[in-house]
């Protein structure tokens, strides 16, 4: 019989006999009760596995586990888990949601990481606070269809004039129940500068850290299962100064929050860092001040093993991003490396026009078929790669413990994922390898902070289909601005002059 685990039982309220309409002594109800699963992958620190285990969740944390020996507790919803595998939630460690309004935009599709951001720099620039918010919504539910229940997104582009863009997708997620971090991304040197993006959605440093600040102070919770937490993030080496990205890193300190940006994700990054600071991206994000656990980075495919080593005794955690690697031919990270030298490594579907999908079950497939391409078939398994897709996440986002397992006083997200139909038609001998060889799968049910918020394979929020329909609107308007104009971004990629301000 496996040894239930569940959280001590508060003291009832005195009575004679009973307890409102509860026996003293009687166990509190848990809030929701997942029984019946074909196994519970705890991914806790003993990696524990139970077969026909149970899960219940009060006041939005884990209050017990136990398995089919163990009477699990009375609860006000109890959620069948039949012949499925129960997972602690995704946790995403680097997106770009506004990206999907440019998703699959035919102009970026053939060109190298930096033609493609130059390609697209000027339709972002279009962005405001409802674009955001529709993308975020529409973004957030794709994630959670996926399994994901906490993700990050790193928002860099703040065009003059868009309003409160952090606070409009903060809402969104808080709409949908989701557990989010996004990050006050920045960029303070356009094209005049030497970098890629235009004047129109590049700030001054002042601004950026004032309103780092204020969102900040108005939106980060440092609590135990906080639902909202803020961190900085500078965009990259090549779209900040050396002066904004040590500043940030000192804010950060100040405020106690973390800190993200893009590293080490291409080799023309190597050839840009060379040219303009005399060292590699590692060195140069040493000498701004950002070494350290305090922060995570995305990509990180390009580093030496002497960096890999640096990034280990840092503590630095790496959000992988496969899909998006491949798409724009990055190369492959060196996930296996990064892992034995002690880095924290999560997954990340990173931007819609880049991954142009946002499936965090996807990203632990590629990852585990990447892992086994690079070192071979043992080099990455089915639970590696769950392990990345959870607590290796929770350990980027500074969480471990918190988030990404299924242990008592752990967060109450957790994924129902199913294992039937023809996809798995004879995957009976283990169901972990089962739920990453055999899809493509979705969520049977997403709970977060024990909340559905995907039912039978549906969001239970309401308002998709004309969100969807708002979306499209958005989106078409966005790309067409520039179709309309007689721009020709394949052509101009520069900054999206028209022929007539390219002649002139």
């Amino acid at each position: 019989m496996t040894e239930p685990h569940t959280a001590p039982t508060p003291a009832p309220a005195p009575a004679p006999g009973t307890a409102g309409s509860r026996p003293i002594n009687a166990p509190v109800p848990a809030d929701l009760l997942v029984v019946g699963a074909e196994l519970v992958a705890t991914v806790d620190a003993d990696r524990r596995e139970i077969r026909g285990g149970w899960v219940a969740v009060t006041n939005g944390l884990v209050s017990g586990l136990g398995g089919p020996g163990d009477p699990p507790p009375p609860a006000v919803r109890t959620l069948r888990a039949d012949g499925a595998l129960v997972t602690p939630g995704l946790v995403n460690t680097h997106h770009h949601i506004y990206q999907n309004l440019t998703r699959a935009y035919a102009p970026a599709l053939g060109g190298t990481l930096f033609t493609w951001l130059s390609t697209l720099y000027p339709l972002w620039s279009r962005l405001d606070e409802e674009a955001v918010h529709v993308s975020a919504y529409v973004g957030l539910t794709e994630l959670a269809l996926g399994g994901c229940t906490t993700t990050t997104d790193h928002l860099y582009v703040h065009p003059r004039g868009g309003g409160d863009l952090i606070s409009a997708e903060i809402a969104a997620a808080t709409a949908l129940g989701l557990r989010f971090h996004p990050t006050r991304g920045s960029m303070s040197l356009s094209v005049k500068d030497g970098g890629l993006p235009p004047d129109s959605v590049v700030q001054d440093d002042d601004e950026i850290l004032a309103e780092s600040a204020r969102l900040v102070a108005r939106h980060h919770d440092p609590s135990w299962g906080a639902m909202v937490r803020v961190a900085l993030a500078p965009c990259s080496p090549f779209s900040v100064s050396p002066a904004l990205m040590r500043a940030t890193a000192e804010l950060a300190e100040k405020l106690d929050v973390r800190l993200h940006t893009h590293l080490a994700e291409d080799p023309e990054e190597d050839e840009y860092c060379l040219a303009v600071f005399g060292r590699r991206p590692i060195d140069q994000f040493a000498e701004v001040g950002w070494a350290g656990d305090r922060a995570w980075v995305a990509h990180c495919i390009c580093p030496n093993p002497a960096e890999v080593a640096r990034l280990g005794a840092w503590g630095t955690g790496v959000a992988h991003c496969p899909s998006s690697n491949m798409i724009l031919g990055g190369g492959l990270a060196p996930v296996a490396e990064l892992r034995a030298a002690g880095v924290p490594v999560g997954l990340g579907c990173d931007g819609s026009s880049s991954a142009d999908s946002a499936s965090l079950w996807l990203e632990a497939r590629t990852a585990m078929l990447l892992g086994r391409l690079r070192h071979g078939a043992a080099a990455m398994s089915a639970r590696d790669a769950l392990e990345i897709a959870t607590r290796g996440g929770a350990g980027c986002l500074g969480r471990t413990g918190e988030i990404g397992e299924l242990s008592v006083g752990a967060v109450g997200d957790l994924v129902v994922w199913p294992l039937d139909g023809v996809a798995y038609a004879g995957a009976l001998s283990d169901p972990i390898d089962a739920w990453l060889r055999c899809g493509p799968t979705a969520a049977r049910h997403t709970v977060v902070a024990g909340r559905l918020v995907v039912e039978d394979g549906r969001p239970v929020h309401p308002d998709l289909p004309a969100m969807l329909d708002r979306h499209r609107t958005l989106a078409a308007g966005i790309q067409r601005a520039f179709d309309d104009a007689g721009i020709n971004l394949a052509a101009h990629p520069e900054g999206g002059k028209s022929s007539a301000e390219a002649s002139g």
